[in-house]
């Protein structure tokens, strides 16, 4: 990055955090019971981490994690409304219901069968990182990559696409914004380097230990890719496991309406691919 580039950073981040901070300092004078409920939702979200400091508290309520402040009271209501389903943060494939299983694993055996990655190699060379979806929060998407299976109707499978980091190419640490869904990763192409890998704080999952990886995104985590390879990698977003599946399946539906066009607020640092 140039030095100009870098100074106009710098200057935008210092100003959007003092507004942020004028923002908080008038919120608190003047509506001191709402956020006092804020600061206690955000508290109890932020705990749910691992390895807490001072720069993971930073960043939640001043930095990236901020939407996911704002969310907070909801994503405190997802966890309610999903109980007696404790939410694991780090899940296995067998942790989940016998028919959630059952989706993923099509899905899987669909990518298997699909060369996604010839499909998409010359599109990306030259693409730090880029963003192909098919499906989002159950709406389904058109690109030029056709996958039938992909856009089949699903009971817990809501969102499906692929990102593609090249080399030496990684993410900084961030939260995800909702909690009704959980993030299911799976790395498509073969990597043997250890350089690649997913973290959810002290938690590493390295790509060529294993290729699939489920979690809660909500949770800070970095996605890592320093080889000199490019990493391809599915994901997807399934409904959270709930005895009261139609309600948190309407609310997931409902976000797709609202969100569909806001999908670069999320991805705003991808190549959107089509």
């Amino acid at each position: 990055m140039d030095t100009k580039s870098y100074d106009r950073r710098k200057k935008r981040f210092w100003v959007q955090s003092a507004c942020w901070y004028v923002f908080l300092a008038l919120s608190a004078y003047y509506f001191s019971e709402l956020m006092l409920f804020y600061l206690l939702c955000g508290i109890y979200d932020v705990s749910r981490n691992s390895h807490i400091d001072a720069r993971l508290v930073y960043r939640y309520f001043f930095g990236n994690g901020v939407p996911t402040w704002v969310l907070s009271p909801f994503n405190i209501l997802m966890d309610i409304l999903t109980l007696p389903y404790i939410n694991k943060k780090v899940y296995r494939l067998e942790d989940l219901p016998s028919d959630c299983q059952q989706e993923i694993q099509h899905i899987l055996a669909t990518v298997k069968s699909e060369n996604i990655v010839a499909k998409l190699a010359k599109r990306v060379e030259s693409v730090k990182r880029g963003m192909l979806f098919f499906k989002w929060y159950g709406i389904n998407i058109d690109n030029s990559v056709s996958i039938p299976e992909f856009h089949q109707d699903y009971k817990y499978i809501k969102t499906i696409g692929v990102s593609i980091f090249n080399k030496k190419e990684s993410t900084d640490e961030h939260f995800g914004p909702l909690r009704a869904t959980l993030r299911v990763l799976y790395n498509i192409n073969d990597i043997h380097d250890r350089a690649s890998y997913i973290k959810v704080r002290k938690l590493e999952n390295h790509w060529c230990d294993n290729k699939l990886f489920i979690f809660d995104d909500t949770l800070s985590h970095q996605s890592i890719n320093q080889t000199d390879g490019l990493r391809y990698c599915l994901f997807v977003d399934i409904v959270r496991p709930s005895v009261c599946h139609f309600l948190v399946n309407y609310i997931v539906a409902l976000l797709g309406e609202v969100l569909q066009k806001s999908k670069f607020i999320f991805y705003g640092s991808w190549v959107p691919l089509k």
